[in-house]
């Protein structure tokens, strides 16, 4: 309902550069295209009463039909989804089509999730005043797993969440700076030496941090 949001994000950085180089193809798409009437309204009040509006179930199914192709998954961005993580992030890298629903107001009708959706995913334990912002970050985050997207895929391979740890600690010049150094590790020159302290820094922090990832 508010492509703007998307547009933004995607207008900007790597997501910009993907879309440039054509190694993706991003499109945010207005659902009152297929809304109805005069105002193309989305919204209706809830059955059974209660607080807010409930998106329609119509101009979800006219848009998914017009948009769908064999191959496409369509997710459902709700807080009743599976967690997002890197894993799920990278299985969807390898997907061809991928169509995200954006939920607002109240939610949508269920039976949008009941009968149109393949998937249905939630970014954490909060709720967004919009499905846009969470479907950016999902975005986002598959497509720098994309081959070609960031300028060295060694980067991905290192991110946190790409194995059960999280980030080993990064540095860059000064040395020294109003009293703080830098580990003098890595200024030894021992890659073999640098890269045991970036393991055991990784799981030093993920066992304060995240010990969950351990177990």
């Amino acid at each position: 309902m508010f492509p703007g949001i998307c547009e933004g994000v995607m207008g900007e950085s790597i997501l910009r550069r993907a879309r440039d180089r054509s190694l993706v193809e991003v499109e945010s798409i207005d659902l009152r295209q297929w809304a109805k009437g005069k105002h193309r309204v989305t919204d209706d009040m809830p059955y059974g009463g209660g607080p807010g509006m409930v998106m329609k179930v119509e101009p979800i199914y006219d848009a998914l039909n017009a948009l769908r192709t064999p191959n496409a998954r369509i997710v459902l961005m709700s807080p009743q989804g599976r967690v997002f993580d890197q894993k799920l992030a990278r299985e969807a890298s390898q997907w061809e089509h991928l169509i995200i629903v954006c939920g607002h107001y109240e939610g949508i009708d269920q039976r949008v999730a009941d009968h149109l959706i393949t998937d249905e995913w939630s970014i954490g334990d909060y709720v967004l005043t919009n499905g846009a912002l969470a479907a950016m970050v999902v975005t986002d985050a598959i497509v720098r797993l994309v081959p070609g997207v960031l300028g060295d895929a060694e980067s991905a391979v290192q991110d946190s969440f790409s194995s059960q740890l999280l980030d080993h600690p990064h540095y860059t010049r000064p040395e020294s700076f109003e009293g703080m150094d830098v580990p003098p590790i890595l200024l030894s020159g021992n890659h073999a030496a640098i890269a045991h302290w970036r393991e055991s820094e990784a799981r030093r922090l993920t066992k304060a941090r995240r010990p969950d990832l351990l177990e």
